[in-house]
């Protein structure tokens, strides 16, 4: 089968589908670190508390609460790696086993399409899961990177290396959690692009529904609220 005759297999409303999951997927990454200034995301809001708090660790006597806090973060990282790498060693195992995964995909579409259009829609899938992955490891090596700057910053509070060491670490620790944001914005695109196993209409709707979610968590939730809130 010539590539001409595997793309016919998919319908205009198909690629528009898949154009709009991957165009909301960059834009709402865009919008979110980048947010109108009236208007700033959780992830912005909480980018100033991360700068705060390396201020605070300066004259913190004993560091452990941060070190456990840089801790937990990092044990998050590692989950959602784990987690996405299992997902994709998932799905690449049904490859290898497509005609009991297509008998189930078949009873639920009530259609019949060739190999090629399921392993096509699996392929997007697997996109979005490695995407997440590399950005969840690049996010772990990042806060021990963080846990080694802030460990080297002095003791004494007065000394003129203090604050420039703790402003590099609160930086390279916003760096991580931006990409472990965007690891996780990568999993809930995924999540979405499964949904184009019903057809192209439903993921045009899980598309939609993702966005609206993201968009609630990051400008119009309780949380936000209370980050905004005057002190």
């Amino acid at each position: 089968m010539e590539w001409t005759d595997r793309l016919s297999l998919f319908s205009p409303l198909d690629y528009g589908a898949v154009g709009l999951l991957f165009g909301s997927w960059i834009i709402i990454g865009y919008l979110i670190e980048n947010p109108p200034k009236n208007r700033p995301s959780v992830s912005v809001l909480m980018a100033q508390y991360r700068r705060d708090w390396m201020v605070e660790m300066i004259t913190r006597q004993p560091r452990i609460f941060d070190a456990q806090i840089l801790a937990t973060l990092r044990q998050g990282t590692s989950f959602f790696a784990s987690a996405t790498m299992i997902a994709i060693g998932g799905c690449l195992a049904l490859f290898g086993n497509m005609e009991r995964f297509i008998g189930v995909a078949e009873d639920l579409t009530m259609g019949a399409d060739p190999n090629i259009v399921w392993e096509v829609k699996i392929l997007v899938l697997l996109v979005f899961l490695a995407n997440g992955f590399l950005k969840f490891v690049w996010s772990n090596r990042l806060f021990g990177y963080c846990a080694v700057l802030m460990a080297a910053v002095p003791n004494e509070a007065d000394n003129a290396l203090c604050r420039k060491r703790a402003a590099k670490a609160g930086e390279i620790n916003i760096t991580a959690a931006r990409s472990f944001n965007r690891g996780l914005r990568s999993v809930y695109f995924a999540l979405a692009s499964t949904v184009w196993l019903l057809g192209a209409e439903a993921l045009i709707a899980a598309g939609a529904f993702t966005c609206l979610v993201l968009l609630r968590r990051e400008f119009a939730s309780q949380s936000r609220a209370v980050l905004i809130q005057e002190e």
